[in-house]
């Protein structure tokens, strides 16, 4: 399998799984629903912390059953970095609904070659809805590049969760970044 077809499995199966763990999260009828389009105003913080806690708790055991090919990376948000992007929206003037900027509890991400990436842009409005993403869009800004992809099964009750993808020369300075502007909580 070329490392396109491979992209192209992950964000499948990412979306796959984003699909089956919310609605295992969601859908039984355990917790309450609350529509992530409106602002954080609207959205209890304990919703957000029960959920990164069972994502936390569980995600091992969805990704088991994942049909994988490429090596991937993979984090859950801490409850520090939650709350430093609450506190960070939440003063901005214009807010913004909840689940377009807490679009990342759940990231993984890959690192591919110009080429490959150049590839998968090329291809990812056509797998927008062959595969149900939310959107996409290259990030180039202060140092960090990298391409982000958002998975929400079309739902405003789901948190998405993001892909990012790298490029291998962008490493050192997309880590430089990530330590510079987005730990300020530790």
């Amino acid at each position: 399998m070329d490392k396109i077809s491979q992209v192209k499995q992950l964000i499948g199966e990412i979306n796959r799984l984003h699909h089956h763990f919310s609605k295992d999260y969601f859908e039984q009828g355990k917790i309450e629903k609350i529509n992530l389009s409106k602002t954080i105003r609207h959205v209890p913080v304990s919703h957000i912390y029960k959920y990164r806690l069972t994502l936390h708790e569980s995600i091992n055991d969805y990704l088991m059953t994942a049909d994988i090919d490429i090596k991937y990376f993979y984090r859950v948000k801490t409850r520090e970095s939650i709350d430093d992007k609450i506190q960070r929206y939440s003063a901005r003037e214009d807010q913004y609904p909840v689940n377009n900027w807490l679009n990342d509890i759940f990231g993984a991400r890959i690192i591919l070659t110009t080429e490959e990436i150049n590839s998968v842009m090329d291809l990812l409005d056509d797998w927008q809805d062959e595969l149900n993403l939310k959107n996409w869009y290259l990030r180039d800004k202060e140092g960090y590049r990298g391409l982000h992809i958002y998975f929400k099964n079309r739902s405003n009750f789901y948190f998405p969760w993001e892909l990012q993808i790298w490029n291998h020369d962008d490493i050192q300075s997309n880590i430089e970044n990530h330590e510079k502007f987005k730990r300020n909580f530790i």
